[in-house]
């Protein structure tokens, strides 16, 4: 039989199979994965052939399917070691919120290159659109503008009054979804407002700076009434990308992306060079400062590091 893996506990597997029904699984021998080393050779999202041997309610994993795209982080205390996150992902959702936590441009733009580097297509979702008064109003018009202007949608909701929760729906609907965001952002709190019997574990905001608790402590693939799955995920402050040059930042850029062939130099990291194609348009007024400055920040720890690492919260 074939089925998706929607939920690991170390050696354990849940498999859903086309029909809906789910089973208990182990693994067949060993596997390994192809290019990187990594702590489990199985995540949710991947799709696995397996067996259900006869008069026996336990199935066994004999395959895996290549995967279209998956997303790592670093493993606890190993250097060039890592552990998959979630595999076969349609897009990527960033839970967002102007205020209570606040969170940061530069943030939201590591994890769109992050996203951008492992070829899933990502959008922004602005929570706890209840609690703004007229400033907030205009620091989540200034947030809109600058990413729908290159390119990701962009959605407004409230999970406490339900604003907007059904467009979310439909965007949701027959696609395999990850969600990520600081602690604090509401992500766990808008997972149970587009499935209210799931009632998952929320948590209040802590201390002086707002900061989350942490609610959710394993990666689940969750799925919805209406169609469709989402995968809630930990928290991103360990995604990792692997031997990522500094010549690539700019790729994960799409304003700066569509340039890359006019300028001078086929490497060009768009700083000191001359005939820059991306300097110019930032000249003119076409590429956004504040994008262009994480995109800066961005090279620079690339080129100290190297490997990519980032402490994102």
């Amino acid at each position: 039989m074939e089925g998706l893996v929607t939920k690991t506990t170390g050696s354990w597997y849940i498999v859903r199979t086309g029909s809906g029904e789910h089973y208990k699984c182990k693994l067949k021998g060993r596997f390994k994965i192809k290019g990187i080393k990594t702590t489990n050779p199985i995540a949710v999202g991947d799709r696995v052939d397996f067996d259900l041997p006869s008069g026996q309610d336990v199935g066994v994993i004999t395959n895996i399917h290549e995967r279209d795209n998956y997303i790592i982080r670093k493993a606890t205390r190993l250097s060039k070691i890592f552990s998959i996150i979630a595999a076969n992902i349609d897009q990527a959702f960033l839970v967002v919120t102007v205020a209570l936590p606040r969170t940061s441009i530069g943030f939201i733009d590591r994890f769109l290159t992050i996203a951008e580097a492992y070829h899933i297509p990502s959008q922004l979702i602005f929570n706890k659109v209840d609690i703004y008064d007229d400033k907030l109003k205009k620091l989540h018009e200034k947030y809109e503008s600058l990413y729908s202007g290159v390119g990701y949608s962009c959605h407004s909701v409230s999970a406490l009054t339900g604003e907007n929760i059904d467009k979310l729906h439909a965007v949701l609907k027959r696609k395999i979804n990850l969600f990520s965001g600081h602690s604090g952002v509401g992500k766990s709190a808008l997972i149970n407002r587009l499935d209210p019997s799931l009632n998952l574990k929320t948590g209040e905001l802590s201390g002086y700076h707002q900061k989350g608790k942490h609610t959710t402590t394993f990666t689940e693939m969750i799925e919805l009434p209406s169609g469709g799955f989402i995968i809630d995920t930990p928290g991103i402050k360990e995604f990792g990308i692997i031997d990522f040059e500094p010549w690539e930042v700019s790729h994960r850029f799409p304003e700066m992306r569509v340039l890359l062939n006019d300028c001078r130099f086929n490497n060009c990291l768009h700083v000191h060079e001359s005939q820059c194609a991306v300097k110019q348009a930032l000249e003119d007024g076409k590429i956004s400062p504040i994008r262009y400055q994480s995109y800066l920040n961005i090279l620079n720890h690339v080129e100290e590091e190297g490997l990519q690492e980032w402490e994102m919260e």
